[in-house]
């Protein structure tokens, strides 16, 4: 199993810590490096911005949302981080949210797997520096009856063939990815429900393709904290849990209070999203039972790590990427290296 790190979102006050970071895990050996957009920084910006100052981790977009670019301008995007990184580039795709592609984007968010099935084929079509010409439901590459003709990607990927990712939650999102993609990025994995939470549709995906799970990556996130008070560790990402669960999207349409029911809190994700769309949104954080929190969290000592760590490598994953928490730069930086600690202590590295 290898480790990643995600830095989250760009701009939220942690810049300078979050380059620092970024290259103090470069230099204990982490696998790549992930940074994520919504609606504030964009992650290629800062990929690039990363991949200048470190020397050998890869960068990862986790995510490039779809609604946000036209496929081609994807595909140019990772051609170019590809090529400037010297094949450091890995591209993490997802169609974000209901809210964001619409309010922000002004893209229905209607038939988001169709959708997500064509971006790929384009994608991964312009990367091959082929002409490029497609006929789809969403997408039809050159336009009929004008001026367009089909032209190919003029500059020179390091690969032909860059990792790509999705960012899958729901069965059916799981499945599509496991089909078309080389790896899934997770958000709330619990080990102790990873098989039917992820895996099973996923190698039901690939099995469609006439693949096995050989090479394909399982990447999920997960918060960090070190420390020996487990119960008042998890405390801090109680308002993170209720935002997702209860915030995220809309009561129609959250992703993340679906999975929350798969893993057996029916009754709490509920509560925990009534509470937080009424506007009461401590009394959503204090909702969330603490076994969630702890189930899709790495908190406590490095050996409590360790075991936890265990669990997951044995229950599929092949990437672990970390969030390490904390309020200073050196809080961080020990937290990325009880992650190495940890790895070592379970043998896993």
């Amino acid at each position: 199993m290898r480790l990643g790190i995600n830095l989250g979102y760009w701009g939220a006050g942690m810049d300078g810590d979050n380059l620092a970071v970024a290259q103090e895990a470069d230099r204990l050996g982490y696998d790549v490096c992930w940074a994520a957009e919504a609606y504030g920084s964009d992650a290629p910006t800062v990929l690039a911005w990363v991949a200048a100052k470190t020397e050998r981790i890869d960068v990862g977009s986790a995510i490039m949302q779809i609604p946000a670019r036209q496929p081609a301008m994807t595909a140019m995007t990772a051609a170019t981080l590809d090529s400037l990184t010297g094949g450091r580039f890995r591209l993490g795709l997802g169609v974000s949210g209901p809210q964001v592609s619409e309010g922000w984007y002004g893209v229905k968010f209607d038939k988001p797997l169709a959708r997500t099935r064509e971006y790929v084929e384009i994608v991964r079509k312009a990367m091959t520096r082929e002409r490029l010409s497609y006929e789809g439901e969403h997408w039809t590459l050159p336009l009929p009856g004008g001026p367009g003709k089909p032209i190919k990607l003029t500059v020179h990927p390091q690969r032909e063939h860059i990792p790509l990712y999705i960012a899958a939650i729901g069965p059916k999102n799981l499945e599509q990815t496991g089909e078309i993609a080389d790896g899934a990025l997770l958000i709330f994995p619990s080990a102790e429900h990873l098989e039917e939470t992820a895996l099973r549709p996923l190698r039901a995906g690939r099995e469609k393709a006439g693949l096995t799970m050989d090479g394909f990556d399982v990447c999920p996130t997960l918060p960090l904290a070190l420390g020996d008070d487990v119960t008042a560790l998890a405390d801090v990402f109680r308002p993170y849990t209720a935002l997702y669960v209860g915030g995220m999207g809309s009561r129609k349409q959250n992703f993340y209070n679906r999975l929350a029911q798969r893993m057996g809190y029916e009754k709490e994700a509920a509560e925990i999203q009534d509470k937080y769309l009424a506007g009461d949104k401590t009394g959503a954080a204090a909702a969330v039972p603490h076994s969630l929190i702890d189930r899709t969290t790495l908190l406590g000592s490095v050996e409590r790590i360790a075991e936890r760590m265990t669990a997951y490598a044995e229950a599929g994953v092949t990437t672990l990427t970390l969030a390490p928490a904390g309020f200073t730069l050196d809080e961080r930086v020990a937290a990325l290296r009880a992650g190495v600690e940890a790895m070592e202590r379970a043998d896993l590295a």
